[in-house]
């Protein structure tokens, strides 16, 4: 798996990691055996930084993988979780908890330290909260040494000049906005974020499955004129012989702003498929008609959390 440096923090990320939301059945039931396979299966592939979350399974992603790791040295793999948000309307960003998050997460996954950790899904509360007390709490755990680098996650692109023009953070993460319909990442925030030294990361290549011939789930939040899009772009890239996920994924990948993909599945032939793709061409043939379909709907988006953090 190829790497890419991450800002100007002095770690190399594989362009694509993995996703470990999944182990925390966020999207169906697995079995212990498919997220141990999992795990083993996106290292065996290169994608040895795994993101994770106290939010995914209300702990259970963070537990699964601690067992999943613990016969792995250290060395061989980086670990991201997130802090503050732990239920859909469960947000709790001070300085206390900060401190109880960073040890509980250490705990479920058997490390004495973090490479990263994010405020994580930050539009749902007031933000200059995570500017006055989470992120200085943040830089004292960095200083005793439980954690490497320290950031903030979310959606709206709002939230990222907010922060990073107050204060400096080491890295982000984006998603569902560096994608085949939706640039908006790249296209308004990435370039400020370089000229900080800030590492970029992203998730979400397939847009909550928008990018893909899956049935799209109730939840998704797009508008119905992006899934009509996405449908025919699905079906363009079935007669052009190919997949509509494997383009998705291959157009995340081939940014070199972008540090890292994150794409999360507990299927380990998925994972496996998505090594593959990742060391294959990019058709830019194919591609450039799957654009032309997502024209009309390009960066069309939904909001998340609060109004005026969007």
């Amino acid at each position: 798996m190829k790497t890419r440096p991450l800002g100007t923090t002095g770690i190399d990320v594989p362009i694509l990691a993995f996703g470990a939301s999944s182990l925390g059945q966020e999207f169906r039931s697995i079995t212990i055996d498919e997220a141990l396979e999992s795990v083993r299966a996106a290292l065996d592939c290169g994608m040895n930084l795994i993101d994770t979350s106290p939010f995914y399974g209300r702990g259970m992603s963070e537990v699964l993988l601690g067992v999943a790791l613990r016969n792995i040295p250290r060395s061989h793999y980086l670990l991201c979780t997130k802090l503050g948000r732990y239920d859909l309307p469960h947000f709790d960003f001070s300085a206390r908890r900060v401190a109880e998050s960073v040890d509980v997460s250490l705990h479920r996954l058997g490390t004495d330290h973090l490479d990263i950790i994010l405020c994580h899904d930050i539009e749902f509360v007031p933000m200059q909260q995570i500017v006055d007390e989470t992120l200085p709490a943040l830089r004292k755990i960095q200083q005793a040494g439980k954690v490497r680098c320290i950031g903030f996650s979310g959606y709206p692109q709002k939230i990222f000049p907010f922060i990073c023009d107050q204060t400096c953070v080491d890295c982000v993460l984006n998603y569902n906005q560096y994608t085949l319909q939706n640039t908006r990442f790249a296209d308004e925030t990435i370039p400020a974020l370089k000229a900080k030294g800030i590492g970029v990361m992203s998730a979400g290549p397939f847009s909550a499955r928008l990018l893909t011939d899956a049935p799209l789930p109730a939840w998704l939040k797009e508008p119905e004129e992006v899934k009509a899009a996405a449908r025919r772009a699905a079906d363009l890239c079935r007669d052009r012989g190919t997949s509509i996920a494997k383009l998705a994924l291959q157009f995340a990948l081939a940014n070199p702003d972008i540090a890292t993909t994150v794409a999360g599945s507990a299927n380990p032939n998925n994972i496996r498929a998505w090594a593959t793709w990742a060391a294959e061409p990019l058709d830019t043939d194919v591609l450039a008609e799957v654009l032309a379909v997502f024209a009309p709907v390009h960066n069309i988006g939904h909001t998340e959390g609060l109004p005026e953090n969007n």
